[in-house]
């Protein structure tokens, strides 16, 4: 019997190398050899652990994930006795200080000499979940806050022109000061509900670098808050432009880092970094990017009460006595107008907003 036809070669199998299906996977996936040092990862893991190939490539699993001894050992296991393994809801430690919970599963090639994980990312399951959630809130409270707002600004204007009327026709000077504490609180209280609104202009898109952004903010911010912070700078010069309001954006991240300021007044080497980053494979609302930009503010402070996390970017929400509860408000709707997302995470010791943005903006049949 003529066999020779299992012997050609397949052409596609010629054109399309392993790793290039890997890379393609949404799936975030790692190789190990036996020695359980990194020999491959596609790009949907280095957006789940936050590197690059480059940098993990050839390294031992423990310096990629800390304090993964339970891992190794079954690992080391699985090669010992060739039997793959799935495990649930595993925490996966990151140099960067940053926990992501992924359930895990283990295959083994070429006769024990490679591990294939896959790891499917629950944490971010739950963040996407999270977000269209706070995007539903965030749009029911705009639009209560613009029926509130209409139906405040109404009346305050016509009590500034009575207490104005009243002004002239009043007897003695000395009488008018009252009449200009109506009108200052009215125009006090207007501006208030302007804030609340946020910005009044749709964005006006041009091409901006978001390291010399940062640079604007952080000089702002010194200059506003003159004590000992600590201004750490990590920016990746490689990453190209975005399309954005330059002015909306240096509003948006200042927001934030105003916050972080007033949330390290009691902080002994108060430090606030600001990193920018690729992120890859990540979804915005409904919508799945191969790649975004991603700006971090990390502050060194006392954390976030978790009580406060999930209500943070309502307005008039405020975890100081004297904050107005606007700023990260205002943010919230201005990352959104740029279809964007921001989320927080936080610890005693290590906050992190991080505001996620495309770099292009959809035209206006709604396409990238």
């Amino acid at each position: 019997m003529n066999h020779s036809v299992n012997t050609k070669t397949n052409p596609l199998r010629s054109a399309i190398s392993a790793d290039a299906i890997l890379d393609h996977l949404v799936t975030a996936t790692m190789v190990l050899d036996d020695d359980l040092e990194v020999v491959f990862v596609n790009s949907a893991a280095e957006s789940l652990l936050h590197c690059s190939a480059a940098q993990i490539r050839g390294t031992p699993l423990n310096h990629v994930l800390l304090s993964a001894e339970a891992l190794q050992t079954n690992l080391r296991k699985a090669l010992r006795e060739y039997q793959p393994f799935t495990a649930r809801e595993t925490i996966l430690q990151l140099p960067d200080n940053v926990q992501e919970e992924v359930d895990l599963s283990v295959s083994i090639l070429e006769n024990g000499q490679y591990l294939v994980l896959e790891m499917y990312p629950t944490t971010r399951l739950t963040r996407i979940n999270q977000s269209n959630a706070s995007s539903d809130r965030q749009t029911t409270t705009r639009g209560l806050i613009r029926g509130l707002a209409h139906e405040v600004k109404n009346p305050l204007g016509g009590i500034r022109g009575a207490a104005q009327l009243l002004e002239r026709a009043l007897p003695s000077e000395a009488l008018t000061e009252y009449t200009g504490v109506i009108i200052a609180e009215a125009d006090r209280l207007k501006d208030l509900v302007d804030r609340m609104l946020g910005p009044n202009h749709r964005p006006t898109y041009e091409q901006v670098y978001l390291p010399e952004i940062c640079e604007h903010v952080i000089a702002l911010a010194a200059s506003e808050f003159t004590g000992q912070i600590e201004w750490i700078r990590d920016y990746d010069p490689s990453l190209p432009d975005i399309e954005a309001d330059r002015d909306q954006i240096v509003q948006s991240i200042l927001n934030v880092v105003r916050n972080a300021c007033e949330a390290l007044s009691n902080t002994t080497a108060p430090k606030i970094t600001l990193q920018t980053r690729i992120s890859r494979q990540f979804t915005i609302g409904k919508i799945r990017h191969r790649q975004v930009m991603c700006i971090n503010i990390i502050d060194n402070g006392p954390g976030i009460d978790p009580r406060d996390l999930e209500r943070i970017f309502y307005p008039m929400i405020s975890g100081r006595s004297n904050g107005s509860g606007l700023g990260l408000s205002i943010t919230q709707n201005i990352i959104s107008e740029h279809h964007g997302v921001i989320q927080v995470n936080s610890a005693f010791g290590h906050t992190v907003f991080s505001i996620f943005l495309p770099f292009e903006q959809p035209s206006a049949d709604g396409s990238l």
